[in-house]
């Protein structure tokens, strides 16, 4: 009890040391101190939230600036490739060209050729007979002798009119070493009768061709390599085999002159071979 008082009187001797009005302002000014504790605060964590979206900024930016940096590596590779894709196209378009105007030059000089053998034939020939033509055809010349200068009706057994004919032709052939010659026989569509040896046109047809291609080798000196004998029979008429007169000019025998294949190649790829050099 007795502290109780003690400590009571000690309680009032200090309250009695502080007036009202020095509270009131040690009051105010812890307030103050307080209210400043508070907009720190505020400020404070206004600056942490600011700070971690400038960092996820400066980080976005960093990714980007990555990003960049592997485009532009990609960009300078595809460039890169580009280029050489681009050179090697330009190359190709070139060897492309070349071989065009090779090729060009190649057909220039067989049409060249095909003109002057057309040429050497008709002066060689030297027929003016409706039933003689020199003419020619997709690239290769072509003689069509009518039948009835080559053969009796129903025959293949060439006559000595044509013979004359085809010494002039065999002449020019054999002036040719670097061209061959295709004897094509043709019929109309009247059915031929069977004799025993001929069964139809087809065989009238090849029939005619090799009789043609045994008088340009046995009896003028053709070499025989540079013939082929074919039968089309009645299957590539000239008309319609409405008149006899129609059907006469479908029954023919063509000789086409053509150069060897494989040697017009061989000349184009020797171009080539020479321009890339």
């Amino acid at each position: 009890m007795r502290k109780i008082v003690i400590a009571l009187s000690v309680l009032m001797a200090l309250t009695s040391c502080v007036s009202k009005k020095q509270y009131a302002a040690l009051e105010a000014k812890n307030k103050e101190t307080q209210d400043l504790l508070n907009s720190c605060t505020v400020k404070l964590n206004a600056c942490l939230e600011e700070k971690a979206g400038l960092a996820a900024t400066a980080e976005s930016y960093k990714q980007h600036n990555q990003d960049l940096i592997s485009t532009s590596k990609d960009l300078t590779v595809l460039t890169t490739k580009g280029a050489e894709n681009l050179e090697k196209s330009l190359e190709s378009l070139k060897e492309k060209d070349l071989k065009i105007s090779r090729l060009q030059d190649a057909l220039t000089k067989k049409d060249s050729v095909t003109l002057a053998l057309v040429t050497s034939l008709k002066g060689a020939v030297g027929i003016n007979d409706p039933d003689i033509e020199i003419n020619v055809e997709k690239g290769v010349v072509f003689i069509s002798i009518a039948d009835k200068l080559l053969f009796k009706s129903g025959s293949y057994d060439v006559t000595d009119k044509a013979k004359g004919v085809l010494a002039k032709v065999a002449k020019v052939v054999n002036d040719k070493p670097d061209f061959e010659c295709m004897v094509e026989g043709h019929t109309d569509n009247v059915p031929y009768k069977s004799n025993g040896i001929l069964l139809d046109n087809w065989d009238l047809s090849v029939k005619r061709s090799t009789s043609i291609v045994r008088v340009l080798t046995n009896d003028l000196g053709v070499n025989p390599a540079k013939l082929i004998a074919a039968g089309r029979s009645s299957y590539v008429p000239l008309v319609a085999n409405d008149t006899p007169d129609d059907r006469a000019r479908n029954r023919r025998t063509r000789i086409v002159v053509m150069p060897k294949i494989d040697q017009f190649y061989d000349m184009i790829e020797k171009e080539m071979k020479k321009q890339a050099k």
